[in-house]
């Protein structure tokens, strides 16, 4: 975008209703980033790549401020405000925290359910607030760029798609999570929640041809660490999934710490250089059913810490 500072390219990766927290982190940081850097590149996954696509639409479309409405309309929509969506939400919920607990709740496929209407809803949702017809036009107006993470379920290769490529169908794709959603057909072949690819996409900031940004901020969801021992079978549980939520996070930035040692020792052509990786995290202590929640009060929560620690990250940005 318009800044004149060091060039940046923003990551979010996804984990449900807890990328509420992206979506304050991004109503925070995209104001000072159009003033005081120059946005090249944003990319997610999941609930990740929801809030990348949006504030991509946004900022294109008419500048940051136009971005943090868009952030704040959209998850406003997501959370269950209706007495259906309310009493869906719980059920989810509940079963997901009984499953921890080792509580027979069995998954039910989503191919077995005649209620499975996840798939209308959400592109339904995309459709009031994003105009995809546009992204052909706005995609003259890059930097920044705006990539989305998914797997192609019938060949296991991680798929990304970038910014007019992109549809309604491939951010509904990006967050199919198996057990919520049927899988998405995109060009012929099938597709799942990008959480089983890169999650989300960083690589792409270096090896397309695009411009290389000086920096990356990742808004991580999935804690990286925790002081205390897991010792219930619930703690167990939610641990084990934050510590697999990262590990492709933690595999693309090793990708970018081997550039960074690649470009010191020489080894690679002059358009290479180092990259500045920054860290952005919730460090709430929430559980993997609350991924599921969409309750309005922990939406809007999400989103205030969110704006609370951008805001705290941007403090410790040295000048």
């Amino acid at each position: 975008m318009s800044g004149h500072g060091p060039s940046v390219a923003i990551a979010c990766q996804g984990g449900g209703s807890h990328s509420a927290f992206t979506a304050g982190v991004l109503q925070r940081l995209l104001p000072t980033v159009d003033n005081e850097y120059n946005l090249v590149g944003l990319s997610g996954t999941s609930g990740g790549a929801l809030c990348a696509v949006t504030a991509w639409y946004g900022l294109l479309s008419d500048g940051p401020d136009d971005a943090e409405k868009l952030l704040g309309d959209v998850w406003c929509d997501v959370a269950a405000t209706t007495p259906p969506s309310v009493l869906l939400n719980e059920s989810l919920v509940w079963r997901k925290r009984l499953q921890n607990l080792m509580v027979p709740a069995a998954d039910i496929s989503p191919y077995a359910t005649p209620g499975a209407v996840g798939h209308d809803w959400f592109l339904s949702l995309l459709d009031r607030h994003i105009e995809f017809d546009e992204f052909d036009s706005l995609a003259d107006e890059v930097p920044p760029h705006v990539t989305v993470g998914t797997v192609n379920v019938n060949s296991g290769v991680f798929e990304t798609f970038t910014d007019d490529a992109i549809t309604a169908r491939t951010v509904l794709a990006s967050a199919a999570f198996p057990l919520l959603y049927k899988a998405v057909e995109l060009n012929g072949h099938w597709h799942w929640d990008g959480l089983f690819s890169q999650n989300p996409p960083i690589r792409e900031f270096l090896t397309s041809d695009r411009p290389k940004p000086d920096e990356i901020w990742v808004i991580q969801i999935e804690p990286q660490t925790r002081d205390d021992r897991p010792t219930s079978l619930a703690e167990i549980t939610d641990r084990r999934q934050e510590l697999s939520g990262n590990l492709s996070l933690n595999q693309e930035l090793f990708f970018v710490r081997k550039v960074n040692e690649w470009v010191e020792k020489g080894y690679l052509p002059d358009d290479f250089k180092h990259i500045e990786i920054r860290r952005l995290g919730l460090d709430e202590k929430l559980t993997a059913a609350s991924k599921r929640d969409r309750d309005p009060r922990f939406i809007e929560d999400l989103m205030e810490t969110g704006r609370a620690e951008a805001g705290a990250f941007l403090d410790r940005i040295p000048e």
